[in-house]
């Protein structure tokens, strides 16, 4: 009777341990988008980017994204949203204006001039003492990892020229 307990135990201690032995280390790292939406700091910005058919892209390309918090899309008029949200091709345009191909982590950027975007323009970077501004916007928040980049978290949404 206490060999058929012990076997027991021994077939339930197997059994769970087989269970946690394949779950945790083998779960992958979010994606840029997944660890935006994560966040709950990036609504806006992660329904525009699944609006503008971008996810997919934004979750495999290696990727920086320069995130404008919901804060910052609350201070763009109520128009200009709307506009967006009824110009695939325009909305696409922005999103990507905020978005550098590979990783770009906070200790390299404060060393550029500038940043090529995926939407073509550049942006500009600059450094003034503690406070680094990416095309006019202040960055608030740095080098938040992802699976495929980084996102560097921004205080306005950022328009490009044209």
């Amino acid at each position: 009777m206490l060999n058929r307990i012990a076997l027991l135990v021994v077939v339930v201690l197997a059994a769970a341990l087989a269970g946690t032995a394949t779950a945790s280390p083998t779960m992958a790292k979010p994606n840029v988008v997944q660890v935006a939406t994560s966040a709950g700091q990036f609504k806006t910005l992660v329904a525009l980017v699944k609006q503008a058919g971008l996810a997919g892209a934004l979750s495999t390309k290696t990727v920086t994204v320069f995130a404008p918090t919901d804060a910052a899309f609350a201070k763009v008029p109520k128009a200009t949203l709307a506009k967006l949200k009824k110009d695939r091709a325009l909305l696409k345009r922005v999103l990507l204006y905020h978005v550098v191909a590979g990783r770009v982590p906070a200790a390299k950027a404060v060393t550029l001039s500038e940043a090529k975007t995926l939407e073509g323009s550049s942006l500009a970077i600059r450094v003034t003492g503690s406070t680094v501004t990416v095309g006019g916007a202040k960055v608030l928040k740095t080098d938040i990892a992802a699976r495929n980049g980084i996102i560097h978290v921004i205080d306005r949404v950022l328009i490009p020229a044209g």
